[in-house]
């Protein structure tokens, strides 16, 4: 089962991405310096790809996502913080990250 799958079966997995969504858009839109030039997936990648590897860094082992319904039953900071990055990816197809993503709260 992907994350994604989990958010439309689970309401509170769904709520709790929503609110990692918001915090994720606020420090690559307020965070970034000239973040309004580069496209989302760059940015939305880039942080990504730093998550996971400060993981791998602090466990001394690489990581893999979860792969059923009982490795989303309590999902990690972690994976909480990626699936947000997917669920913006998803909103922000082309050209850069703003916040007029569904469902979260405006920066204004």
């Amino acid at each position: 089962m992907t994350g994604l799958a989990g958010m439309a079966a689970v309401p509170a997995l769904a709520a709790a991405v929503d609110q990692h969504a918001a915090a994720v858009r606020d420090i690559l839109v307020l965070g970034v310096e000239g973040s309004a030039s580069v496209a989302a997936a760059v940015l939305l990648a880039s942080y990504a790809r730093g998550l996971i590897e400060q993981v791998e860094l602090d466990s001394g082992r690489a990581w893999s996502p979860a792969v059923d319904a009982a490795g989303w039953a309590m999902p990690s900071w972690l994976q909480l913080r990626l699936l947000a990055v997917c669920q913006l990816a998803r909103g922000h197809r082309s050209g850069p990250l703003t916040d007029d993503q569904a469902g979260l709260p405006s920066l204004a």
